[in-house]
């Protein structure tokens, strides 16, 4: 005999009273139900853990990579504590049953919800966001450790080296920053021995728009992903390798000159297939360890547009995306901790989770940066961190339905 599934208790529950403060604001609660809901992971009955305070309690291990998995809870639930009064003690879940609720849940829910939710912010006052009237972006990749267990190592792979194996397995993952408010968006992970090439190819799919000025360096120039970007629709800036062949076609007023390039060298012979780019060298004089020749190619074809010096000054942008990196292996994750979960599917809701914590982070600092008319650049990435972890158990916003009343 089917069993009835149990339903929700009328009234208020667990889950009304989560909407914490400034994750709540950035990621609300209906987008995250709707995700449960599109995904079939919304809670059937009430549970100590229902899945929409799962989702937050992973975004909230982002910002608390330094503690365990109860304290990060404990601190979670505090403003819910705080708002149904003393009277209703909140039980703190231990370990087993955090980690039985996280699989409950999966990755898929907080893959989508970044999808969603994490998209360029930068408005056309956000200081450092715009080249003329493009919006800047950049796209690169990084790695992250992750624990040490049998079935990570099997489903990513560890590094490799001269003296052995590394210590721990490790994920590759890419994705575009938007330079101007350091936000990651479109970002793809797989295991460590899949290509950065591989996986932008995605990147670029999901997240390259008509309107943007794409940044990249040498590593990701070639004629395939260049010609999908290009089918993105947006304008492209990559630096390239020196031994690729750029001869000269026509020479432009700024210096700059028109050349195409060819998919295999039979193509080239042949005159066909050909896609033609703007190359720009230059060099940087009194710079220690600079090399002898830069190059780069863009698809602005027009100097008018966008002159070779503007452009040669404005790759330098590129390095956006490692001080992102950064803040999100150092100052988040901190330098020497790992992503903890223990199996490959943890491992991904872990690192969605992560991205969703950075760009809380990235949000308000780009709404204070507008509020003073500064770059977020000038901003304390650390600072802004410290202050949401101190904040974040007295921030509990008011429950979504105005139908239900606070104690």
């Amino acid at each position: 005999m089917a069993r009835t599934p149990e339903q929700l208790p009328i009234g208020p529950r667990l889950a009304d009273f989560i909407s914490l403060g400034v994750i709540a604001k950035i990621c609300p609660l209906e987008k995250i139900n709707a995700v449960l809901e599109a995904n079939q992971k919304a809670s059937l009955r009430e549970r100590e853990l229902p899945a929409p305070l799962v989702v937050y309690y992973v975004i909230a291990l982002g910002l608390y990579m330094q503690v365990s998995y109860k304290e990060v809870l404990r601190c979670l639930l505090e403003g819910v504590q705080w708002l149904l009064g003393p009277a209703r003690l909140v039980k703190v879940t231990g370990k087993s049953g955090i980690s039985q609720a996280r699989t409950r849940l999966g990755y898929k829910p907080l893959q989508q919800l970044y999808e969603q939710i994490v998209q360029p912010i930068g408005i056309k006052r956000s200081r450092g966001s715009w080249y003329r009237n493009w919006r800047l972006v950049s796209l690169d990749g990084s790695t992250l450790d992750v624990a040490d267990q049998q079935a990570n190592a099997e489903a990513f792979g560890r590094p490799i080296s001269n003296h052995g194996e590394g210590a721990f397995p490790q994920i590759r993952f890419v994705s575009l920053v938007e330079n101007g408010t350091h936000v990651l968006f479109a970002a793809q992970l797989d295991g460590y021995y899949t290509g950065e090439t591989t996986l932008a190819k995605q990147v670029l799919t999901n997240g390259l728009r008509s309107g943007m000025l794409c940044l990249a360096d040498r590593l990701f120039f070639g004629y395939h992903l260049w010609e999908h970007a290009l089918n993105c629709k947006a304008q492209l800036l990559w630096r390239v390798k020196k031994d690729i062949r750029l001869p000269c076609e026509q020479r432009l007023p700024d210096g700059s000159y028109l050349s195409r390039i060819y998919p295999v060298r039979a193509s080239r012979r042949k005159g066909i297939e050909g896609i033609v780019v703007r190359v720009i060298e230059y060099q940087l004089e009194g710079v220690e360890q600079a090399e002898p020749l830069y190059r780069l190619v863009t698809s602005v074809l027009d100097p008018k547009q966008a002159p070779a010096e503007e452009l040669a000054a404005l790759y330098h942008e590129r390095w956006e995306i490692e001080s992102a990196f950064d803040e999100l292996k150092t100052h988040l994750r901190g330098s020497r901790i790992l992503l903890r979960s223990k199996t490959p599917d943890l491992v991904r809701q872990e690192f969605y989770g992560l991205l969703m914590a950075h760009f809380v982070v990235r949000s308000l600092m780009h709404e204070a940066a507008l509020k003073v008319d500064e770059d977020p650049d000038r901003l304390s990435f650390l600072h802004t961190v410290r202050v949401i972890r101190r904040k974040l158990p007295a921030m509990a916003a008011l429950p979504p339905s105005e139908e239900v009343s606070l104690p």
